[in-house]
């Protein structure tokens, strides 16, 4: 018999049992992978879908398009304004649009048409 302290006689009595592993079952696996579907769904909807970076990107894009143009129309219709103003107060922008559009010349002015060579 072994007193106490003393060493025991057999290999297996000497090896220390294992500690307890808590098991894991089968719902936590389940639990995980659903929360990581479902992380890669709210990534997929992030960049991809309705609303995502992607399609952001691509309405910045047309907003500055759009944007462009609409500056362009700005200064189009500025001359357009400016041209009005001084077809209503001036007489000399309608007697340039007569000359230019219509062919008109004044009283006692010679009208040379001068036709190119072929």
């Amino acid at each position: 018999m072994a007193a106490a302290g003393d060493r025991p006689s057999s290999p297996a009595a000497s090896r220390a049992a294992p500690a307890a592993v808590p098991r894991t079952g089968a719902w936590f696996w389940f639990v995980l992978l659903a929360l990581v579907l479902l992380l890669g769904l709210l990534q997929w909807q992030l960049w991809f879908g309705t609303g995502g970076r992607l399609e952001v990107a691509e309405l910045r894009q047309r907003v500055a398009e759009q944007q462009a143009a609409n500056e362009a129309m700005a200064r189009r219709n500025a001359a357009l304004a400016a041209e009005v103003r001084d077809l209503k107060q001036g007489s000399e922008a309608v007697e340039e649009r007569a000359r230019s559009e219509l062919g008109m010349i004044r009283e006692g002015e010679i009208f040379y048409h001068v036709v190119p060579r072929d």
